[in-house]
């Protein structure tokens, strides 16, 4: 199912054609592709590279996502595809979000197939990760709607670089998502990820103000270079202030890798510190990631302060919850999506293969 006729372009006066799907709005001669590397020209059409085919499958704990109020405990499918619009010099999942090897893409399924084998692994949602679903948007957008018709929800993991028309098309398709919010400054953007800051915090306002999708915001921090308390004291103000203090932040540590590899690892301290900053700013469910962190991975109820639930990594503990998602001390309802009682996948990471299947 490659090279499927891709949606968002149109021709120039030139004779090129410009691809609007993100704000990059490449323009091509036949045969060339766009810095996502997927999405080429071809006999004077856009066409996408990737529909249909995959990476890998995986069924995931949704915390690693990381969804921390979208069905705790739950399994996700996840799967991605290659390539990617922006050019992180930090990317953790580089092998995939870099690859120009299409040979790199080893299994393949249509987006009924992906449904089918979610719920038949017990799944309440299937996740768009590993690489960034934008870049893939027809697939995605035709898998989400192949879940809804099953009872399944769909989970974007994205950096959220996309031009308004296809945000629009594609969020609407979306049940969560959680965006990679790179930092907090156009100079660490746009030298460390070849992108610009201004159209993420567009997206970030539209799936908040403007859709029913469930949002967490989650912020990479690398020592150095966007991990300085006035950064992180502005990033949690503007959440806070243009998003609400409700919307979940989780900060993750960085690992060396990629074009960084000579950058150290983040300290458990910097996250913490980031953690009392944001929640300074008023931000009320504030997470630490990628790190065993009891305290900094569990929520409390915004009005009693009760720990409402406790995680360790990917796992849960304690769930205290009632059925309707309200802390069962005061009844204050905890902003997310919740069921009577979590899930108990656990942090386990189970391969999938579907191609033979």
């Amino acid at each position: 199912m490659s090279n499927y006729p891709a949606r968002w372009w149109h021709g120039l006066d030139d004779g090129r054609i410009q691809c609007d799907l993100c704000p990059r709005e490449c323009k091509l001669h036949e045969g060339q592709r766009g810095l996502c590397f997927v999405r080429e020209r071809q006999g004077g059409q856009m066409l996408l590279s990737t529909y249909g085919r995959s990476s890998g499958f995986c069924v995931d704990p949704i915390e690693k996502k990381p969804l921390n109020h979208f069905y705790p405990g739950s399994s996700v499918f996840s799967f991605g595809t290659a390539g990617c619009n922006l050019a992180c010099k930090f990317c953790q999942n580089w092998d995939i979000s870099k690859s120009h090897e299409m040979d790199r893409l080893m299994d393949a399924a249509a987006p009924e197939r992906i449904a089918m084998a979610a719920q038949e692994l017990g799944c309440r949602s299937v996740a768009f990760t590993y690489n960034d679903p934008v870049i893939f948007a027809e697939y995605a957008i035709d898998t989400a709607e192949a879940c809804h018709a099953l009872g399944l929800q769909a989970v974007a993991v994205t950096a959220g670089y996309i031009s308004a028309a296809p945000r629009r098309e594609f969020y609407a398709c979306m049940d969560a998502a959680n965006v990679d919010l790179k930092g907090f400054s156009e100079d660490f953007y746009f030298k460390q990820t070849g992108a610009h800051l201004a159209p993420v915090l567009e997206t970030l306002r539209y799936i908040r103000h403007e859709t029913d999708c469930w949002l967490e915001i989650t912020t990479l921090l690398i020592p150095g270079l966007n991990d300085s308390d006035a950064e992180l004291r502005a990033l949690s103000a503007w959440v806070a202030r243009e998003l609400g203090p409700e919307v979940p932040l989780h900060f993750s540590a960085f690992h060396p890798d990629y074009k960084l590899d000579k950058l150290p690892a983040t300290p458990l301290a910097t996250l913490q510190r980031a953690r009392q900053i944001a929640q300074g700013e008023g931000l009320r469910h504030v997470y630490t990631g990628n790190v065993h962190d009891t305290e900094g991975g569990s929520t409390q109820c915004t009005n009693c302060g009760e720990c409402l639930i406790t995680r360790d990594w990917y796992e849960i503990g304690s769930y205290r919850l009632d059925a309707a998602g309200r802390c069962p001390g005061c009844g204050t309802a905890l902003a997310g999506r919740f069921a009577a009682q979590p899930g108990h996948f656990g942090r386990r990471r189970i391969p999938v293969q579907l191609s033979s299947a």
